[in-house]
């Protein structure tokens, strides 16, 4: 019965799961889409700066994961420092990723002819910047780090199913620590817990596991007074009159000594549950900690 409890959360965990990854793939179809189209006006802007304005840039080609190329239809030339603008202008503005890796490839021969780094971890890597290139063919990649996190909605998603299992356990372990407890203390919840004892005050009767003790009328109303004010000092007169005088009865303070007294009897076979008496001023019911 219990393992139907996990069915739920585990197919919202299911199903959490493949929504975080069909999300992701639209996203990074989206993205990548995106990404391309900025790549081609980077490689617009470059030929502009070089006084071409009718040669084509070629399709973006992914060459791995991370990383793109821009290729062009015609030989051009450029000044490094414009690309470097151009590519920290472009990335910057859409809200792509700002640390990346440039390298510029001569088609004919696959020599690396300028590369750079822009990085926040170190310092950015910016060398032979004013130089103006040959004209040439060349091959632009940019390599982007590899994305690391997902994005916070899809982490909160994931929290309902894990909250719904972390709920069953604690309604579990609850009921199992309930259960536990009523194989040791009586089912009735109309007593008061006194130590170890439970007090029936309605039944002027205490318990103590599964032995009764009876108590009188006048000790089940001292011990209700001592429950009710546990760890408290009572005054004499007070218990005088609340026990006996309330009822018309007038009594010498003996009788009360008298009537602590056996009640203590009743209560010494939890050695942590002690009537105290302050001399000359009334009694308290403890209940001391176990050590």
């Amino acid at each position: 019965m219990k393992s139907r409890l996990y069915i739920l959360p585990l197919l919202l965990m299911i199903g959490c799961l493949f929504f975080i990854a069909t999300n992701r793939k639209k996203g990074d179809d989206y993205a990548e889409k995106h990404l391309t189209v900025v790549l081609r006006d980077i490689g617009h802007q470059l030929l502009l700066h070089a006084k071409d304005s009718s040669s084509r840039v070629l399709p973006i080609k992914q060459i791995n994961e991370n990383t793109f190329e821009i290729a062009f239809q015609s030989k051009f030339t450029f000044v490094s420092d414009t690309l470097v603008a151009l590519v920290h202008r472009r990335l910057k503005s859409t809200n792509l990723p700002t640390e990346y890796i440039v390298n510029v490839i001569d088609c004919g021969n696959e020599e690396l002819v300028f590369a750079y780094e822009v990085s926040k971890k170190t310092d950015n890597i910016l060398p032979c910047l004013g130089r103006q290139q040959a004209v040439g063919c060349y091959l632009i990649q940019i390599e982007f780090p590899r994305a690391e996190t997902l994005a916070l909605s899809n982490y909160l998603l994931l929290l309902i199913p894990l909250g719904l299992i972390g709920f069953i356990l604690k309604s579990n372990f609850v009921k199992d620590k309930k259960v536990a407890v009523e194989d040791v203390v009586p089912a009735e919840k109309d007593y008061i817990a006194i130590g170890k004892y439970a007090f029936y005050s309605e039944k002027n009767s205490l318990k103590y596991g599964i032995e009764n003790i009876e108590l009188s009328e006048r000790e089940a109303k001292l011990l209700s007074i001592f429950a009710l004010n546990l760890n408290q000092l009572i005054e004499r007169e007070r218990l005088l009159k609340e026990v006996w005088e309330d009822e018309g009865v007038f009594v010498i303070s003996r009788n009360l000594d008298v009537l602590v007294s056996k009640l203590r009897k009743k209560l010494q076979k939890d050695e942590l549950v002690k009537i105290t008496n302050l001399h000359g001023k009334g009694y308290k019911l403890e209940v001391l900690k176990e050590e």
